[in-house]
């Protein structure tokens, strides 16, 4: 399901459960390898990928269906992981391998920067299509994370981004072919693995702290 490794000084995090929704054994998964990524010690970044069409369909919603008692607590629990990413000691990139969507999406976006396949697999955030809001923490984050515009055209119209119109609109920094995605993220990683991981987690969590604050109030508002 979740396969941590690591290259040189990158960590590279592989999400491999078919669509990669936030089901509550993935999101242990995930937090289990933030753990064992914080206690890194010297130069370090961290890499996240999926595998085949889908980097992360979001939300796992057959398991909200059964679960619907739940709810608030685990929109905290994925609140929690984006918050964490947000602060976590070391630069981030991730590899969008295939489909971001909804949550999914916004996962990526609580990276430092994202590295998207051209070939297959789009960006978007289709709660409008759905019915559905975005709560006030995942609000924040896209507000901090995408220029203004693209917020409001990617939440208002659900649109699907490729990767050359997800570049330009400022949600990817790179793009490149299906072979060419985690070695670009990892490049970029590696060039970033230097920097004083406390210092970077410091900076972050000074310039996204209403996003933070957000993100940790309740998540329903």
């Amino acid at each position: 399901m979740i396969d941590l490794q690591r290259d040189g000084d990158v960590y590279v995090l592989r999400f491999d459960d078919g669509e990669n929704r936030f089901s509550p054994d993935f999101l242990s998964a995930v937090e289990g390898a933030l753990d064992t990524v914080e206690k890194n010690d010297g130069p370090g970044a961290l890499v996240t990928t999926g595998t085949g069409k889908f980097y992360s369909n979001g939300l796992d919603l057959e398991w909200l269906g059964a679960h619907g008692d739940q709810f608030e607590a685990y929109l905290s629990r994925i609140h929690a992981v984006y918050a964490r990413l947000l602060e976590l000691p070391m630069p981030t990139v991730a590899a969008i391998n295939g489909h971001a969507f909804a949550g999914g999406g916004m996962l990526a976006l609580a990276h430092d920067f994202a590295v998207m396949r051209t070939d297959r697999g789009y960006f978007c955030l289709p709660e409008a299509d759905l019915g559905m809001t975005f709560t006030p923490g995942m609000n924040a984050l896209i507000a901090a994370r995408l220029p203004k515009r693209t917020a409001h055209e990617a939440m208002i119209t659900g649109r699907r981004y490729a990767a050359e119109q997800a570049m330009a609109a400022g949600i990817v920094q790179r793009t490149a072919g299906e072979a060419g995605v985690l070695p670009a993220a990892l490049e970029l990683a590696g060039s970033l693995a230097g920097k004083d991981g406390r210092v970077v987690g410091k900076i972050r969590a000074d310039l996204y702290r209403p996003a933070l604050e957000a993100l940790r109030g309740p998540a329903l508002g």
